[in-house]
């Protein structure tokens, strides 16, 4: 592994990178030939181009991607299409490039990357390399979040068409959906010798700093070696629906120290029925489940004045 101001020389000098977009999103579609173009003429010489149409074909197009020996591996997409990209990317001597094209774009605000096209590819051409934290859910890396309880069934429920039509209301739209007959889970924490009981019908394991493209609290980030666990309203439904406005609203206020958040780098999190969980949007699997950390474990290409810790 070259050290991470080596990367970076490399990658100022040699511009050796691959372009991956998801072009299966309309936005991402449409987006495509700009993106191209502007990639170009900032000067990096492709060694591959991939608009990925197929989310199916998303792995396959990864490790096509990574087997051409690029310094910068540049994605264009949303959390799900960066998700990916950081898994694979986990332990590897190649740099992420985020082109933010989704909705919510959580990772790329987790790492202050700027959401406009051309800022973004900014960063690309006059940043460095700077290493983050990802979660480990079981043996599966994460860069923003796991899920347990209603979220997951709305990821695994929420009807494709309904999505293409109307983006992320079709998720709103399939929650209301749900939570009519979504009956609560009793869920037990277990970190640094102490167990957390709670009763909700809904549970986050964060690593990242945003969910939702709101701030999960102001010092959660994805450097920081920690996780921050928390459940979202208790048995009502109503409650639910309460918390998840307060914490879209006042996220930016509050602290990982406050209650209901836990934040630690370890957790055992077990629930009184299994209960589904989504990790990066994403169904994998019900609980129990392990969730750690792998520290430093993906290279991102960030602001540079970005820190690095």
């Amino acid at each position: 592994m070259r050290t991470k101001p080596e990367l970076t020389t490399a990658i100022r000098d040699g511009r050796r990178a691959v372009l991956l977009v998801n072009a299966h999103s309309r936005r991402g579609r449409r987006l495509y030939p700009q993106v191209l173009h502007q990639v170009e003429a900032a000067g990096f010489k492709l060694l591959g181009r991939f608009p990925v149409e197929d989310p199916n074909e998303l792995r396959n197009s990864l490790a096509a991607a990574t087997e051409l020996g690029p310094d910068l591996l540049i994605v264009g997409g949303g959390d799900g299409t960066i998700g990916a990209a950081a898994r694979h990317l986990a332990h590897r001597d190649v740099a992420l490039g985020l082109l933010p094209l989704g909705t919510t774009n959580n990772f790329a605000r987790t790492v202050n990357i700027p959401l406009e096209l051309d800022a973004a590819i900014g960063i690309l051409t006059g940043g460095k390399v700077i290493d983050v934290d990802l979660g480990m859910a079981g043996e599966m890396p994460f860069a923003n979040h796991i899920g347990v309880g209603l979220s997951a069934e709305i990821f695994a429920t929420a009807p494709p068409r309904l999505k293409k039509a109307i983006g992320r209301f079709a998720y709103a739209a399939t929650a209301l959906a749900l939570l009519s007959r979504h009956r609560p889970m009793r869920v037990t924490v277990r970190t640094d010798g102490r167990s957390h009981e709670y009763v909700t019908h809904q549970l986050y394991v964060a690593n990242g700093g945003f969910h939702s493209g709101r701030p999960i609290t102001a010092d959660a980030d994805a450097d920081d070696r920690l996780l921050v666990a928390y459940p979202v309203g208790d048995a009502r439904r109503i409650q639910l629906m309460r918390e998840t406005a307060r914490n879209a609203a006042t996220g930016h206020r509050r602290s990982h120290g406050e209650e209901p958040f836990l934040a630690t780098d370890e957790i055992w999190l077990e629930t009184d029925r299994p209960a589904p969980i989504e990790v990066d949007g994403e169904p994998r699997g019900y609980t129990p489940l392990r969730i750690g950390l792998a520290a430093n474990a993906l290279r991102v290409m960030a602001a540079a004045d970005a820190v690095d810790r």
